[in-house]
């Protein structure tokens, strides 16, 4: 008996000290987050990287082992889609958290001489909800949703500094005549004259590493949209050497040289296709390595959340071949398609400390999840109007995680091409531009991730279901509509 009472009240004793170190270690947690400040933000973007040319996610023809070991500390999403199935909206609706129904920019429509539709002032970015909820944004790479000076100007979207392309047709070349910072045009005096001296990508990621250093003592979002490993297919010789001869016969492809299109968009030759994009995204691992390593070095790692992914499927352009690397893994399709290759992408991400390593997820997320997530992480607040749903419960396994009714996206080019993602069902619409009530094709992705058997015709009312949702999920655009294949070009 005196046992029991003796444990008894020890028992009440031990209970009675840890809450008042609870509350001190409370205190103290809330002090050390004062002193260290909100999250850290790192988005790196991919350009046209497949699903399946991480190691990672399957590749076996050479390794990305910065990326693989990214992954192995971090999280893996399988079933994540990008934006779009081509550059600019795939941006839009990561920038803004709206999908291609909704989001301003939805085609690759060009400005001349220089430049992409602009997203409108009106638009709440991702980098004005961070740069409100106190953080010092950049970004570093391409753009793509604004020509120079115009409201959809990075510096008039949100970010304190950019530098990089704003064009993505100038950003088909790696060897460019200039970059520009904020409003500035940054000449590269080497590249003159047409030669290839100074690498772009070297000079963006410098920057990027600079602005982590600028700013390791306040909270920053750093945005890195890669032009890697988009055509045209160059690398510097440094990586060509590691891989020349690997890969059996190289596919060549002969491009612009010179003349008045030279670097004007048009893709150079490159005789070496597939050793140019090995290098390329050896490159490019290795740069996500550094990045990590520098937030290792700064001492801010456990305070940064990074997410790496890519914004569409893989290509055929440039001499690229995505069927030798496996490039889309086992899915159909690729850029341009709205078949799972061309909109399935990586991403992994990784937070010391909040996200349990070596995991995998089957949440089903896409880019305009995003920003709602950013926001959770840094305490800010999303606009009203956004499609995206936060996965930070996924992340951190700290709540019920909310699932989508639907995906959906739709494509302005290629006769126009709409598809929408419902629990395993997938429907796609082809040449909706010239067809309005073009036939639908129905996919169980649960069963048949290739999307080889068309069941359309025996699940009728399910089809249906999804092509009135189709209808449903778009708002009207004077700029991007389906009513006619008259395709916007200013000059």
């Amino acid at each position: 008996m005196i046992r029991s009472i003796g444990i008894l009240f020890g028992g009440l004793t031990l209970l009675a000290l840890p809450s008042c170190n609870q509350r001190n270690v409370k205190e103290a947690d809330i002090k050390k987050e004062a002193q260290i400040g909100k999250p850290n933000i790192v988005y790196i973007l991919a350009d046209d990287l497949g699903y399946g040319d991480l190691s990672c996610y399957g590749q076996t023809k050479f390794q990305t082992p910065n990326i693989d070991k990214l992954a192995k500390e971090g999280m893996v999403f399988t079933q994540h889609y990008s934006g779009s199935t081509v550059c600019a909206p795939s941006r839009s609706a990561l920038m803004t958290g709206q999908h291609t129904g909704h989001t301003p920019v939805r085609g690759n429509f060009e400005v001349e001489p220089e430049g992409q539709w602009a997203l409108p002032d009106s638009c709440i970015t991702m980098a004005e909800m961070l740069k409100d909820a106190g953080y010092v944004t950049g970004g570093f790479g391409k753009w793509g949703l604004g020509f120079p000076g115009s409201e959809g100007d990075p510096n008039n979207q949100g970010f304190d500094e950019f530098f990089g392309y704003n064009c993505q047709r100038l950003a088909h070349h790696y060897y460019p005549y200039y970059l520009w910072h904020n409003q500035e045009k940054h000449v590269l005096e080497a590249n003159a004259g047409g030669e290839n001296v100074t690498y772009a990508p070297d000079l963006i990621h410098k920057a990027a590493l600079q602005f982590m250093e600028n700013n390791k003592d306040t909270s920053f979002f750093l945005f890195y949209p890669s032009t890697i490993p988009h055509a045209e297919l160059f690398a510097p010789e440094k990586y060509m050497a590691m891989f020349r001869g690997k890969f059996g016969p190289e596919k060549a492809f002969k491009g612009v040289d010179s003349g008045e299109e030279y670097r004007k968009g048009p893709y150079g030759s490159q005789p070496e296709g597939r050793t140019a994009f090995v290098a390329m995204v050896t490159l490019l691992d290795a740069q996500v390595g550094e990045i990590v390593q520098k937030l290792k070095n700064l001492g801010i790692a456990e305070n940064t959340v990074v997410i790496f992914s890519s914004d569409n499927g893989p290509h055929h352009e440039g001499g690229a071949d995505p069927e030798f690397f496996n490039s889309n893994g086992q899915l159909r399709g690729l850029k341009r398609e709205v078949y799972e290759g061309g909109i399935r992408v990586p991403m992994i991400a990784w937070w010391p400390g909040k996200i349990k390593t070596g995991f995998s997820t089957s949440h089903i997320s896409a880019f305009w999840d995003i920003l709602p997530t950013v926001a959770e992480i840094a305490g800010g607040k999303p606009p009203d109007n956004i499609d995206g749903i936060s996965f930070l419960p996924t992340l951190t396994k700290s709540d019920e995680q909310k699932e989508h009714e639907y995906l959906y996206w739709e494509f302005h080019e290629k006769g126009g091409r709409t598809a929408i993602r419902k629990g395993n069902w997938k429907a796609v619409r082809y040449n909706v531009l010239k067809e309005p009530d073009a036939p639908v094709e129905l996919y169980d992705l649960s069963n048949d991730i290739r999307e080889q058997n068309n069941v359309a015709t025996k699940h009728l009312e399910i089809a249906s279901e999804l092509t009135e949702l189709m209808k449903k999920a778009r708002t009207h655009s004077d700029v991007f509509t389906f009513q006619s294949e008259t395709y916007l070009n200013i000059k």
